[in-house]
């Protein structure tokens, strides 16, 4: 029944559809219909064109992460965000961020520790794509029979001592254990200095006096630790790598290598070099990373500049004898060696560059202090990422080559150079930005106008950097030079959030910039609210504890500041603290004080001025008692009171 209706309708469809192109084309004769129904239509000839289907892309798991974070800008309002999670303790000052960075690494460290210890507990990923930080680590061998896969796990694991001794087992049952794993286990002993690797989560112990040693040099340096300064280990006359090298019958150039790098990383210097004698008179190659180390080991076998650039030279000629192309670690153990070669190697160290920049090798960040200008003008809009630990250097010291030579344009180019790409990665860590930002920071205050530099204080801070009170001091120093002391109380609020509110000296400063000249009235109402609320930080600090201590020049300031915005009760209150604080107000702050209260026409107040200044037995009170008998309607006995203060004056002159 539905079938038939439905072909009853589709004919009535097309033979109406069919009258009516016949009238329309007899209407419109030179014009052409095409009104079909879908049953009259042809299907259309196929284009002669081809269709190329493009190759399918593979994308990433993270592709679509990474898609997104591509279109959103950092904001300068918001704080890190590693911050974000407890807005509440979102740190305000530089020691709040480190106090809650090392608090926060903390508990990552306890959550790694119970997930490690307590692994059952920690099956189910719930992560995707998967994060291996995020599950339990295998920390026990599943391998427990003696035999050359348990020696590859024990390897993988970096269990140095478990290994040397499943390899002595093997070696005791007779079982053989291939070159490559032999390798694999001599790699493993000559990076960890033949023990085994300190447990990442778990803190050093260390005494009170190994703990002042060490941090000692830190202190005065002002510079972050490097992995070098933790290897206590020396390298041992016939450890385990030696003796294990000892044991191959056909030992190949993996084998050399391991070893002269292990002992060159432990101070052996004499002893790799007796091993690459031996790995020549058996008629073998040195890779390039047993040169690269060689070459950083050369400035200590030697003694004189000209001996120790001559060893490097000639390891550099048998590289390219033996046909070993030298890579960007090359070039960096070549640099690092020069720095130790004197003035022999600050000749060389151009012939240097340019001899590897011929074999396409890309001049490294480290080590190019003296060139920024080339370095910038190949590397400008170029993404990198680090291929060396001394890469973290090169925008701390770019930006302060820059410092030193107050020059602005380059440390632009500089910066635009870390917003390009994943160059954020070679700024270091979280102390290296500081040391970046603040230089770069200091270097705006000394070059650019105060709407330049609030530009980049409020792109920077705090999102990023939280200033000193030395960075502060340049900043009021710029509003200073460029005549916009009106911004002083918003100064003073991000001072005060970024923990400076106590340090005396910047208060100081601050107080004098505010009473050095007179404003306009709406500024001077922001500049005597502003002061009252130093007046706070003066009387108690955090925590109920007095923090700051009035000075003279403090207090006069304040009153200043006060009676410039008529606020001359305020004033007076802050006069009497002189005698409080046992400070001396000088002559001229009370002849000041005076003409405010000229204005007001308050005897009885002058009266009390000229006492205090009799009570401090200043010089200039005879002035001021005969400026208030001039100046002033007094009664007899106030006259009086002045005579007898004149007198005693006098007398105690």
């Amino acid at each position: 029944m539905a079938s038939s209706c439905s072909q009853a309708l589709r004919h009535h469809v097309c033979k109406s559809s069919r009258i009516l192109r016949v009238h329309l084309q007899k209407a419109w004769p030179n014009r052409s219909f095409v009104l079909n129904s879908a049953a009259d239509q042809q299907p259309a000839v196929s284009s002669p064109e081809e269709i190329v289907i493009p190759k399918k892309k593979t994308w990433s798991k993270e592709a679509v992460l990474q898609a997104l974070a591509s279109t959103v800008n950092r904001d300068p309002t918001a704080s890190d965000y590693r911050f974000q999670d407890d807005p509440y303790l979102t740190p305000k000052t530089s020691s709040e961020f480190k106090l809650f960075s090392l608090s926060q690494e903390s508990g990552r460290n306890a959550a790694k520790y119970f997930i490690s210890t307590y692994p059952k507990y920690f099956q189910k990923d719930y992560a995707q794509p998967h994060i291996p930080c995020l599950m339990p680590e295998t920390l026990e061998a599943q391998i427990e029979e003696v035999s050359e896969a348990a020696l590859i796990e024990r390897i993988q694991m970096r269990k140095v001592k478990a290994a040397v001794d499943l390899y002595d087992q093997l070696q005791q049952a007779g079982t053989p254990v291939s070159l490559d794993v032999t390798n694999q286990l001599l790699d493993l002993i000559c990076f960890y200095g033949d023990c085994d690797p300190a447990q990442e989560n778990v803190p050093e112990q260390r005494n009170e006096e190994t703990e002042d040693v060490q941090d000692e040099p830190q202190t005065k340096k002002g510079r972050a630790s490097k992995a070098s300064d933790k290897l206590k280990a020396a390298w041992k006359e016939n450890n385990n790598a030696e003796r294990i090298f000892a044991l191959l019958s056909e030992p190949n150039t993996h084998s050399y290598s391991a070893l002269i790098r292990g002992m060159v990383k432990y101070g052996a210097y004499s002893k790799a070099f007796s091993t690459y004698t031996d790995l020549l008179n058996n008629q073998l190659k040195a890779d390039v990373s047993t040169f690269n180390a060689l070459i950083t080991a050369a400035p200590e076998v030697k003694e004189k500049y000209n001996e120790k650039w001559e060893l490097i030279v000639d390891l550099l000629k048998q590289m390219a004898e033996q046909k070993v192309k030298p890579n960007l670690l090359t070039l960096n153990a070549v640099l690092k060696a020069l720095r130790r070669c004197g003035t022999v190697g600050k000749s060389q160290a151009f012939p240097v560059i340019s001899e590897m920049r011929a074999l396409s090798i890309g001049a490294p960040f480290q080590g190019q202090t003296d060139i920024l200008q080339e370095v910038m003008n190949e590397v400008s809009g170029k993404s990198f990422t680090p291929q060396d630990p001394d890469d973290a250097q090169f925008f701390i010291t770019a930006v302060r080559i820059c410092l030193d030579t107050k020059d602005i344009e380059q440390a632009y180019r500089v910066h635009e150079l870390l917003g390009v790409g994943e160059n954020w990665r070679l700024l270091g860590n979280d102390f290296q930005q500081n040391i970046y930002h603040a230089r770069f920071f200091s270097l705006l205050c000394m070059m650019e106008n105060i709407d330049v530099v609030l530009k980049w204080y409020r792109d920077l801070v705090p999102s990023v950097y939280y200033p000193s009170s030395n960075v502060m001091r340049d900043l009021l120093q710029v509003l200073d030079t460029d005549n916009r002391l009106d911004l002083i109380p918003q100064i003073w609020k991000d001072l005060k959030q970024l923990g400076h509110g106590n340090r005396q000296t910047l208060v100081e400063e601050l107080l004098t910039l505010m009473a050095r000249e007179k404003q306009n009235q709406e500024v001077q109402e922001t500049f005597a609210e502003c002061a009252l609320d130093i007046k706070k930080m003066y009387d108690t600090g955090d925590r109920g504890k007095v923090m700051m201590s009035w000075t003279a020049g403090s207090l006069s300031d304040l009153v200043s500041v006060l009676l410039a915005a008529q606020r001359r009760q305020d004033a007076w209150e802050i006069l009497k603290l002189f005698k409080t604080h046992n400070r001396v107000p000088s002559e001229e702050l009370l002849d000041k004080f005076l003409t405010c209260i000229k204005e007001s026409g308050d005897v009885n107040q002058a009266l009390e001025l000229v006492q205090i200044s009799a009570g401090f037995c200043l010089p200039g009170t005879p002035k001021l008692i005969q400026r208030v008998q001039q100046e002033f309607l007094l009664s007899e006995q106030q006259k009086s009171m002045l005579s007898d203060l004149e007198i005693q004056t006098f007398n105690s002159d």
